[in-house]
């Protein structure tokens, strides 16, 4: 059995908390052929890196995500090819991630309509959140067998078409601020109730991959967002019925398309 001697790095992170930071870090990573394996613990927030040589060019490309990233430890390491991590699963992963592309973009599809029908800015929003989820898993699934090339044009472009669309809702918003809307609680409370019932139902399909080499060891963790974000909705559509006010609605329209933009932008500088 080869045994080789390489340094092992833990990376401290502590805005990697979805596994769609994992993509965009993987992607960013997938250039250096020194490195021998990843290891990811979102829990923790932090990244294993089995490499090669130096770490400093590591933590500089780390560094450029604005994710926090430092280097918490780093030591040599006798490792045999039988311990490299390689072992996951394709077929499987690809297998998730289109029955997410399917859930996600029909949730999207689904409060975008009844967002415009309800005049809801903060349905029209969380459907904007879902289209960036089935954006990275798009992203993640194309990537498969690409060279580094196509998969930060692909990253570009979904950062692109999020960025358009987060602004786009904004100005929206601004203009229902100025001249007013008139949102259905009933409609935000129920579709928001069936987006929180489809985010779990998530979770517990990728509680049976935690041990994946993507994703879906901590899809939890990204989809909590999700839940959070539909449970704002949900409080203010209740605070639409008894205030009889559009301000909880606006409010939180703006709050989920700014996390939406946010992500876009982390994406964007990822594909430079």
């Amino acid at each position: 059995m080869k045994v080789s001697l390489l340094t092992k790095t833990i990376f401290s992170i502590p805005r990697m908390d979805c596994p769609s930071e994992e993509q965009i870090i993987r992607i960013k990573l997938a250039e250096f052929n020194c490195i021998k394996s990843l290891d990811f613990n979102i829990p923790a927030r932090e990244l294993s890196i089995l490499h090669e040589g130096s770490n400093n060019d590591l933590l500089e490309a780390l560094v450029t995500l604005n994710y926090g990233a430092r280097i918490s430890s780093s030591f040599e390491v006798e490792n045999s090819d039988s311990m490299l991590n390689s072992a996951s699963d394709p077929k499987a992963e690809a297998k998730i991630l289109k029955l997410l592309i399917a859930i996600n973009g029909g949730m999207f599809f689904i409060e975008l309509v009844t967002g415009i029908m309800a005049e809801s800015m903060g349905l029209i929003s969380d459907s904007l959140d879902m289209l960036a989820d089935t954006g990275v898993y798009g992203i993640s699934l194309y990537a498969v067998g690409k060279t580094i090339r196509e998969k930060k044009k692909s990253a570009q472009m979904n950062g692109f078409f999020q960025m358009i669309l987060g602004f786009g809702i904004i100005a929206e918003t601004i203009r229902r601020f100025i001249f007013g809307s008139d949102p259905e609680p009933r409609y935000m409370i129920l579709i928001s109730l069936l987006a929180l019932a489809a985010n779990v139902y998530c979770l517990i399909l990728l509680s049976k991959h935690k041990k994946g080499d993507v994703h879906m060891r901590a899809s939890y963790i990204c989809s909590s967002t999700d839940v959070m974000a539909n449970i704002g909705v949900v409080l203010a559509g209740v605070a639409v019925f008894l205030t009889a006010s559009r301000y909880p609605d606006l409010i939180i329209g703006i709050v989920v398309t700014g996390i939406v933009l946010q992500g876009a932008y982390r994406i964007l500088k990822l594909a430079r």
